[in-house]
């Protein structure tokens, strides 16, 4: 298939984002206006500015929604907090349906950055709001209904495994063990995870991941780094393996294959890289069902978004564009 006849079936297509979906709040400060609180003596930063995007799983969905895909929507738990109303107006204006998000009395997951007004830089500390507490059971027991209901009607379903705390975000235990069965029951539907720290934990489904965290997983499942061991041990159709600038490894029953990247030398920031390699590969999986193809779909939409500010995204013009380059 042509990168064309790929993207013009993305439209037709459904995709479902699981897991931690969170909230970017880009906050532009003026270091001119800093001051000193009268009432602690503590120095202030001057914010004049916010926007706002879905992060985390939301990078995913932006991606899925850019590329065309013709329905996405996430799956995952939101506040009933400020950031949480904030959250679901950045799900809205790119179209991504929100309606299977649980609402709870847990913070929403949320990234706060500060850009100085003057250099256009982000160069004070992140403030994140994070969920230190374990997944309530009657919130778990929503969200795996809801998966169990909704991941049928759905041809791709992406998870996006964020949580950096020992207790783990959304996609739980029994989270994974729904996303097992489904896989099993709905073999023609691509089951995609993304996992940061837990890799190692998800059965029968793909598993994606950097070098450094699949090397990591491949440890704590067997012992060493052995790819074609540690895909059997998670029941995986196959493992994909990232590297930045040298592409991505395939690891399948018949060996390791390496899929084609386009060079970059300058990247302006490589954060979300691995969100738009896996929404575009994840998508060009279903429609082409070659790994290697898809492998090459994803090295291509991170070759794009590497090159903007922020959290980008990748078009179908711009990938087609860029697909034509030698």
């Amino acid at each position: 298939m042509t990168a064309k006849e790929i993207l013009d079936a993305f439209g037709k297509l459904r995709a479902l984002v699981v897991g931690d979906i969170c909230l970017d709040r880009w906050c532009t400060y003026d270091p001119a206006l800093a001051d000193i609180s009268r009432e602690t003596g503590i120095p202030r930063v001057a914010v004049v500015s916010t926007e706002v995007t879905a992060g985390g799983g939301g990078t995913v969905a932006n991606n899925l929604a850019a590329l065309g895909a013709g329905r996405v929507a996430v799956l995952g738990v939101v506040g009933r907090d400020g950031f949480g109303y904030e959250l679901e107006g950045a799900l809205a204006a790119r179209g991504i349906r929100s309606e299977l998000l649980v609402r709870a009395e847990v913070p929403t997951f949320t990234y706060t950055k500060l850009i100085n007004r003057r250099t256009g830089e982000e160069d004070l500390p992140r403030v994140d709001f994070v969920n230190a507490e374990a997944t309530p059971e009657d919130v778990e027991r929503e969200l795996v209904a809801r998966l169990e209901r909704a991941a049928p009607d759905f041809d791709a379903v992406l998870i996006s495994d964020q949580a950096e705390t020992s207790q783990g975000g959304v996609v739980t235990a029994a989270v994974r063990d729904a996303l097992a069965g489904l896989a099993t029951r709905h073999p023609a539907t691509v089951f995609w995870a993304d996992s940061r720290l837990r890799a190692d934990l998800f059965r029968r489904v793909i598993v994606k991941g950097n070098r450094a965290e699949m090397e990591a997983a491949s440890t704590r499942a067997i012992g060493r780094v052995d790819y074609a061991e540690f895909r059997k041990h998670a029941q995986a159709p196959f493992l994909v393996i990232t590297a930045g600038g040298a592409g991505a490894m395939i690891a399948g029953e018949s060996g390791a294959v390496r899929a084609r990247s386009r060079n970059v030398e300058k990247p302006v920031d490589i954060c979300g890289a691995g969100d738009s390699f896996s929404a575009a590969a994840a998508l060009a999986l279903k429609v082409t069902g070659d790994p290697l193809a898809a492998a090459s779909f994803g090295n291509l939409a991170a070759s794009i978004t590497i090159m903007k500010k922020g959290t980008g995204t990748a078009s179908p013009g711009e990938m087609l564009e860029r697909y034509g380059e030698p």
